[in-house]
């Protein structure tokens, strides 16, 4: 069976509306699927529906920004209660915080000559905001464009040049997630259910110091296995740690939009596929079934 349990929209980071990616993910197969918005679960109703109508079977997901032991790190969360007052506020806690963060970077913005309005941004992502349409915020002004040009001495600008020069400099003020403990997510998990999956644990130097043992010890039910950001090699060196810890291991392309907007438009699930044979525990997030201890 073709699943897809990592995918993004409009409500984050992603490119697509829920309902336009239900049916991209119709026309590739996919049966069963999870909206994992960044510390947003706004989109899963408008998801669901459009979903229902091409009988793709829903998870309820989340990819939350997460930290423990002075470790980052994003996990996946599963099946848990939407309605739930508590979980709800604690989302709500890291919108809050990261406006706050982007408050600031504004001051860096205004420093380099540059603008920026933050209330007319808010009002077009209500939600997390995301790095990425912050970047593309400041550069929708022209007056911005010249300026980052110059700054960069480059005639052509990519989105990681200005987030780079804006957001995360060497030096100085940089922009910050709004991050969840552990400890916090673990503690409410056991009140309104699901299971938590690291997401794509090989991605950025995440395995270093056997950060995966560690929070597999702690608490956390498993890991992303397949996954577009991991090479053949970092499969196989998770394959062993889920074999013995008997860990539920997942899969997702991580879409966020097409990976080129010229030529002949490439999808994450055009080379990479993910079936259900491959992964084991995975029917644990797809039936919400329990671990037996």
């Amino acid at each position: 069976m073709k699943i897809d349990l990592q995918v993004h929209s409009t409500y984050s980071d992603g490119y697509y509306s829920p309902s336009k990616l239900a049916l991209l993910l119709h026309r590739y197969g996919i049966e069963v699927a999870s909206l994992t918005d960044h510390n947003s679960i706004a989109g899963q109703k408008e998801f669901n529906k459009a979903c229902s109508r091409y009988g793709i079977k829903t998870v309820p997901g989340i990819e939350i920004y997460t930290s423990y032991k002075q470790r980052t790190f994003n996990l996946l969360w599963y099946n848990y209660n939407p309605e739930a007052p508590e979980f709800l506020k604690m989302l709500e806690s890291t919108h809050i915080r990261r406006r706050r963060f982007v408050k600031k970077i504004t001051l860096r913005l205004r420093h380099l000559g540059l603008r920026f309005n933050l209330g007319e941004f808010i009002k077009k992502h209500p939600g997390y905001l995301p790095t990425n349409y912050l970047a593309e915020a400041i550069w929708e002004i022209p007056s911005n464009r010249s300026k980052i040009k110059k700054a960069l001495n480059l005639d052509a600008v990519r989105e990681d040049d200005i987030i780079r020069y804006c957001l995360y400099p060497k030096e100085g003020l940089r922009l910050h997630d709004a991050r969840i403990g552990l400890t916090r997510i673990l503690q409410m998990r056991q009140q309104i259910g699901g299971q938590l999956i690291i997401c794509h644990p090989a991605l950025n130097n995440k395995m270093h110091g056997n950060l995966v043992e560690h929070l597999m010890a702690a608490g956390v039910d498993g890991f992303e296995l397949l996954s577009p950001h991991h090479s053949y090699n970092d499969t196989m060196r998770l394959l062993p740690l889920a074999e013995r810890t008997g860990a539920i291991v997942s899969g997702g392309t991580d879409f966020h939009r097409p990976a080129s907007a010229e030529g002949k438009l490439r999808y994450a699930w055009e080379w990479f596929t993910i079936r259900t044979e491959n992964l084991s525990g995975v029917s644990r997030i797809i039936n919400n079934k329990k671990k037996i201890k």
